[in-house]
């Protein structure tokens, strides 16, 4: 029996060939994929400087308008639209990215946040709450600029921020216990200032997985869920920020 030898001219493509589009590929994607995250990041800061402004109006006008019945009725009732809306948002993942559901849910979380710190805030004098606006925002501006220029991976810190939260845990469930029997001023302020410390951390951390070129990373289609993080570390770095600096209506 012979062996017929089949000569078989098509030699298979070299490495070169067979990848010659595929850095142009690559190239097409990592500049699409920059793109979206810019446009994650604007929409991300444009709802977020629009919470802010709400949130520094509500503030303002009770801070200066000092009906006391009005403001402990609207706030209660503010305080648990906040609840349904933050469950809301955090639980259900598709929800908050269900158009326009999840622009009304944030909406009303925002207002009933920004109620919730001016209730707050009317025990505190103008002077204070002032101060307090102008530190939380040279302190959000510079972990900002921090977070985007710096190399350092705060994502990678969830082990610090878990130590924190716990340490903040203790010293809640301390405090419970001891302000009954006593104001104890220096228990209070350490809490502050812990809390201050953590939201600021936690600040660096949410920005950070908003830019996307860290460890972890948030999706663009996040965006609510994006904004609410930012949002809530802004205000309760105010609220610690009050606490520390701030004080009391004569």
């Amino acid at each position: 029996m012979k062996k017929v030898k089949v000569c078989d001219d098509k030699e298979p493509p070299s490495y070169q060939e067979a990848t010659a589009g595929y850095e142009e590929m690559e190239a097409q994607f990592v500049f699409d994929d920059k793109n979206i995250r810019r446009t994650f990041i604007r929409k991300v800061y444009s709802i977020l400087m629009v919470q802010l402004l709400v949130t520094v109006a509500i503030v303002a006008l009770f801070t200066f308008w000092t009906l006391l019945i009005f403001i402990i009725i609207f706030s209660f009732s503010a305080s648990l639209v906040f609840f349904a809306t933050y469950i809301a948002l955090s639980c259900c993942g598709e929800l908050r990215r269900q158009f326009p559901w999840n622009i009304i849910l944030l909406v009303l979380f925002t207002l009933s946040m920004a109620s919730m710190m001016g209730f707050v805030s009317s025990f505190y004098n103008t002077k204070s709450v002032v101060l307090c606006l102008g530190i939380t925002a040279v302190v959000c501006l510079s972990v900002t600029i921090f977070s985007f220029q710096s190399k350092i991976d705060v994502t990678s810190c969830q082990g610090v921020l878990f130590s924190l939260c716990v340490v903040m845990l203790l010293c809640s469930i301390t405090f419970s216990i001891v302000v009954p029997f006593g104001y104890v001023p220096w228990l209070h302020a350490t809490y502050a200032v812990l809390g201050a410390i953590m939201f600021t951390l936690f600040l660096a951390f949410d920005t950070q997985l908003l830019l996307g070129n860290k460890r972890y990373s948030l999706s663009p289609e996040e965006y609510v869920f994006a904004t609410l993080s930012l949002y809530l570390d802004i205000i309760y770095l105010f609220s610690f920020l009050l606490q520390i600096v701030g004080g009391g209506r004569e």
